[in-house]
């Protein structure tokens, strides 16, 4: 079988990913439990479900890195993984407008070893400094006849939950129309979304410590750690108006239409992909709709905010990572990228 093009030859179907949350959400709607005291304004669908608890508002929410767990177990390398588990949390809970203030993790094993575990935590530690919350807890599972590694003995899986407190919010889009700007900030490469389609490709012509065309190892660009966007987004916060967060994860900048869906996202200025992403084209010939919506092309996260917010924010944001205006929002639906190769649409 030849280098898979599209994420659903790679083994992953995103609409029938969405088909089964939209299951799980009708469901778990019948039975529909509020606590004393406890009130939920946000739940399954947005980047974080929201809680009123008293007078605070907090957010929670969990996620993994997917088949990114593969890659370190494939270069045996595994102080880069828990940043990725801290930072795919941590960026959720920021679009709502919270901080982080708490992690778990749960790490499942097919065979306990004490040196991989610390260098997971290590990433963990790591992650969890970059996002200003500590690690207070978490859970290791031996669980041989379910995990499964590349080679015997090394399958892992790794989980975090965070818990956030809404300080600036909290922020759910509702508040986005035509006339916002988009903010793109620079992603730091792959990220976690999109590991199963990038990794097949690259491995298929590739051995992972060879180097790519720009200069950088396959191992290097599969395992570079997510970007942690929690503080230039806290920071652009503080005293401006900003009326959606998106993070760019699977999905690729169709994640815009989590947060308002009767508007039109136009990205009139997408930034340079990484190289990585054109290497991943360029081999399986990849089309360049499946890229948009399966990587996240050089956009880690999406400020949408008044136009007369736009230099402020930007300003404050560029201290701490790259970031342009990528366009507006316009009257519409779904989300239109235009290229240089023509216009790509999502979420139509």
């Amino acid at each position: 079988m030849g280098k898979p093009s599209t994420y659903e030859e790679a083994g992953v179907d995103i609409d029938a990913e969405a088909a089964a949350v939209e299951a799980i959400r009708e469901t778990l709607a019948k039975y529909g439990v509020q606590p004393e005291g406890v009130e939920v304004l946000e739940d399954i669908g947005h980047y974080a479900a929201v809680m009123r608890v008293g007078e605070d508002l907090f957010t929670f929410n969990i996620d993994g890195v997917g088949s990114k767990v593969l890659v370190a177990q494939l270069v045996d390398r595994y102080d880069t993984i828990g940043i990725d588990a801290i930072a795919m949390n941590a960026n959720d809970a920021v679009c709502l407008g919270a901080r982080p203030i708490a992690f778990l993790d749960y790490l499942a094993v097919e065979e306990p070893d004490p040196e991989v575990a610390a260098e997971i935590a290590e990433g963990l530690g790591k992650g969890a400094a970059e996002a200003g919350a500590p690690v207070v807890g978490g859970e290791l599972a031996t669980l041989p006849e379910i995990i499964k590694g590349e080679e015997e003995g090394k399958g892992f899986d790794l989980v975090v939950a965070c818990l956030g407190l809404v300080e600036h919010g909290p922020i759910t889009g509702e508040d986005i129309e035509p006339g916002d700007v988009l903010i793109g900030l620079r992603s730091s490469g792959i990220h976690s979304n999109g590991l199963t389609l990038a990794r097949k490709v690259l491995l298929s012509e590739y051995d992972p410590w060879d180097e790519l065309p720009h200069g950088e190892t396959v191992a290097d660009e599969l395992l570079r750690p997510t970007r942690i966007y929690v503080k230039p987004v806290l920071e652009a916060l503080e005293g401006n108006e900003v009326h959606g967060i998106a993070h760019i994860t699977g999905g690729g900048l169709e994640n815009l239409t989590r947060l308002r869906e009767d508007v039109s996202y136009v990205v009139s200025d997408p930034p340079e992909p990484h190289p990585v992403f054109e290497e991943i084209r360029r081999l399986a010939d990849v089309p360049l709709d499946e890229m948009y919506r399966t990587f996240n092309m050089g956009v880690g996260m999406v400020l949408v905010v008044p136009e007369n917010e736009a230099e402020d924010v930007l300003d404050t944001v560029s201290k701490h990572v790259e970031a342009e205006v990528i366009g507006r929002v316009e009257e519409g639906r779904g989300v239109v990228v235009i290229t240089d190769e023509g216009e790509v649409r999502l979420g139509v």
